[in-house]
């Protein structure tokens, strides 16, 4: 395992270029791509974390080198020396894959990755008429209370119907006006990888600041038994069991704050906390503690991986 330099304030990178290398699949599809035609690689970010995610692979014992990355990035709008929002930047890797890549098939390979297909419903409440539309999430984005939480309540919460009154009403095709309706999604398909946002940051009183509050999250769970209502009729697929293996951790506040990482290795399956440069073998019971609490680490992204009959017999986890 290697780490990074903290290279003008690219602590949130660096963080996500672990759960990158930890997503081995994302690498085993940048593996294939043909790059010899490329061009402006300065400017091309797959083509530079392409390269950051194999030196990480290099057994060396120094910080893995992603200044080029970095810099890169920094030509695509995503500042050097710059607090950044941890979800916002993975979301912005991920469409500047999707835009640079001059293999479309791999690139749609690589979106498919991380895709959450879903299907948004809204009825009338006067004449009862339903309107849907089809759309997709490359993280699912999760609403947590200023109290205890859990995983499955968040996300239990987020697939529930919400009545649109005043003025959230939709416009009603058959009534011609807009009328109250009540509005949900469901689930078409479910991604390969799950990132899981936990929305901690609020906006209130012109200011941002963050909820400290604890989630609670498994190291394995079943789709299908958390939220049993979320799959629409359309939904056809059979394995819907995840197991985490990346955490984005944030501590501090709002607009101070710093970024680290828990990681699975490929091979052996344990456990790693990367802290810039500083990497070390952890334990699920470290995990654990970034759930949250007042003045602790809080996990702000989760990555789970679905596990599907093909891939064998998994190890047995620790939690």
């Amino acid at each position: 395992m290697r780490g990074f330099s903290n290279y003008c304030l690219s602590c949130c990178v660096n963080t996500l270029l672990q759960s990158f290398s930890a997503t081995w699949e994302l690498a085993d599809l940048l593996d294939r791509w043909e790059t010899a035609g490329v061009q402006t690689d300065g400017h091309n970010v797959p083509l530079q974390l392409k390269r950051v995610l194999a030196a990480m692979r290099s057994d060396l014992p120094q910080p893995a080198p992603h200044h080029d990355f970095l810099h890169c990035l920094d030509r695509n709008r995503v500042r050097l020396c710059t607090q950044h929002d941890a979800d916002e930047v993975f979301l912005s890797i991920l469409n500047l894959i999707q835009q640079q890549m001059d293999d479309q098939t791999l690139a749609l390979e690589i979106q498919n990755l991380y895709k959450i297909s879903v299907e948004t419903l809204v009825q009338c409440l006067d004449c009862s008429s339903v309107q849907t539309q089809t759309s997709y999430l490359l993280s699912l984005p999760l609403h947590i209370k200023e109290d205890d939480n859990s995983l499955e309540d968040c996300m239990t919460s987020f697939f529930e119907h919400q009545e649109l009154r005043g003025i959230n009403c939709c416009f009603c095709a058959q009534c011609g006006i807009k009328t109250p309706s009540k509005q949900g999604v469901k689930l078409l398909s479910l991604p390969r990888i799950l990132c899981v946002h936990l929305k901690r940051f609020r906006n209130s009183r012109g200011g941002t600041r963050k909820l400290d509050c604890m989630v609670t999250f498994p190291e394995t769970f079943d789709f299908s038994e958390i939220v049993k209502e979320a799959f629409s009729a359309h939904f056809a697929q059979n394995d819907c069991k995840y197991t985490l293996h990346a955490v984005v951790v944030h501590s501090g506040y709002a607009m101070f704050g710093h970024y680290t990482a828990y990681v699975r290795h490929r091979i052996n399956q344990r456990w790693y906390y990367a802290d810039d440069s500083h990497v070390k073998q952890a334990s699920w019971e470290e995990v654990k503690r970034t759930y949250g609490g007042y003045y602790r680490d809080t996990a702000y992204m989760l990555m789970y991986r679905r596990v599907s009959k093909e891939d064998g017999p998994q190890p047995a986890f620790s939690g």
